[in-house]
């Protein structure tokens, strides 16, 4: 029996229900389907997606690549080849649950042996409700609930053979993923390794070297304890459970890692509750998650949101964050949360106008993760930050960059200032900018909006949000 694989977030070979599945029927026809009426991929995204499918083909020794409607193309390959099964691992996303219905739905009918599988992340969204049979919309008691279920073990690692594949499909190249003229992603490759074999070589160094005190210092941009797996998990390089698993082997019976696996498979966690939220309310991507925010006054300001995406703020954390954020395609989770606070909290622009820049430039760009985050910071989703927890974009400096290494780095116009007036360039005097040849205004702008002015007005907004929601 010929079976096709259908490759979509799931570029690996190990722990891939699916693909064991297909395995286990004889020969397999690897397919990706680039879905051409799915919401347009990210430019970033497009640039790692190449490369994980030049991963995965080298991985296969094939890869069949086609670009169009998913159910079209799966048609045509098993009337061209006479496969009998299709399968594939599921996905939680809007558009990716109805397009996925309709092809078993049409599949299925036809006489095709059709399956879909686990694969994505650790519980499905109807493995894990509350005791009354809702979902959680509070992350806290649902990773409870899915740690008392227990994390499934990973399934094994598949040894495919492969049918002719020779005709079925399209080069990588052909669906034309890479930036060109200009090549703004030059140097990326230097930067990340994208596909199976780079996600395990992450996990292990990230195990390796900043798993210890990763409970704390995970929130130190200036410091190396982060895992920086987004992007490997969001294309499935490597799998939820399989980041679980090795990470409580690497704990093993040594105390002095407990609290901070711990806290590392919790953050892993998160990323299930996301889909769970995407899944069981699928508006979220596109209005706020509680509606008394529509009465929010946001401000259409494209200057303020342009000088935003540049790291033109006047305020070094954002603007480090942003900066970080456009030369590698990542930027650290405290400073997500700060640049989005600033955002919609100083500068009261909209969260959608954030999650779509952040869509286009980030290699971990995923619908779950991106539109719960930004909602949760608005204050706006579920579980929500309360409405006047406003970062303060000056203090959050000094606490989570204490000597400005990571200001210094991605804003180097600011390196030679003295470390106290680092995280505020407009409060040295002007001998100190002089000396570190810092003009504000020329070299370094001045801030966008007064921080306790910005936060006054946000405040006086969300009264706006009480009043709707009474």
């Amino acid at each position: 029996m010929t079976s096709i694989m259908w490759f979509r977030q799931d570029l690996r070979l190990s722990d891939n229900p699916a693909l064991l599945h297909a395995c286990s029927h004889g020969k397999i026809i690897p397919l990706f389907v680039l879905d051409t009426s799915d919401r347009k991929l990210g430019g970033a995204s497009k640039w790692w997606l190449h490369h994980s499918l030049k991963s995965l083909e080298e991985d296969f020794g094939g890869l069949v690549v086609r670009q169009g409607d998913p159910l079209s193309i799966i048609s045509s390959m098993i009337a061209d080849t006479g496969a009998e099964g299709v399968y594939w691992n599921r996905g939680y996303e809007p558009h990716i649950v109805r397009r996925d219905t309709e092809i078993k739905s049409v599949l299925g009918e036809d006489g095709h042996d059709v399956k879909s599988f686990p694969g994505s992340v650790v519980r499905e969204p109807w493995e894990v409700e509350t005791g009354s049979g809702d979902p959680y919309k509070v992350y806290t008691p649902f990773w409870k609930a899915v740690l008392s279920k227990g994390i499934p073990g990973p399934a094994g690692n598949a040894k495919p053979e492969l049918a002719d594949l020779s005709g079925l499909g399209e080069k990588i190249d052909d669906l034309k993923l890479l930036p060109e003229k200009p090549d703004w992603a030059e140097g990326w490759q230097d930067l990340w390794s994208p596909g199976e074999k780079g996600a395990m070589q992450q996990l292990e160094q990230f195990l390796e070297n900043g798993l210890e005190g990763y409970g704390e210092l995970r929130n130190r941009p200036d410091l190396p304890n982060v895992s920086r797996l987004s992007p490997h998990l969001h294309f499935g390089e490597i799998s939820p459970r399989q980041v679980c698993e090795i990470a409580y082997r690497k704990a093993g019976d040594q105390a002095k890692y407990s609290g901070d696996v711990k806290k590392f498979v919790a953050e892993i966690g998160w990323r299930d509750f996301a889909n769970n939220l995407l899944f069981h309310f699928p508006e979220i991507p596109e209005k706020n998650w509680k509606p008394a925010f529509d009465a929010f006054p946001w401000r259409e300001n494209e200057e303020d949101l342009q000088a935003w995406r540049k790291g033109q703020t006047g305020y070094p954390m954002i603007d480090a964050g942003m900066r970080e954020l456009w030369q590698t395609g990542y930027m650290h989770n405290r400073v997500r949360m700060l640049v989005a606070s600033f955002l919609v909290k100083h500068l009261r622009i909209h969260w959608k106008h954030g999650e779509e820049w952040f869509w286009d430039t980030l290699c971990d760009a995923d619908m779950a993760n991106n539109t719960t985050s930004w909602q949760w910071v608005t204050g706006s989703g579920a579980d929500a930050a309360p409405y006047f927890r406003i970062f303060n974009p000056i203090s959050q400096g000094p606490k989570f960059d204490p000597a400005g290494d990571y200001v210094r780095k991605w804003c180097p116009e600011l390196a030679e200032l003295d470390t106290k007036y680092i995280h505020a360039p407009f409060d040295a005097p002007d001998e100190a900018l002089e000396k570190a040849g810092v003009e504000l205004g020329k070299t370094y702008p001045h801030p966008l909006v007064d921080h306790a002015e910005a936060r006054e007005a946000a405040l006086k907004g969300y009264e706006d949000v009480k009043d709707a929601g009474n």
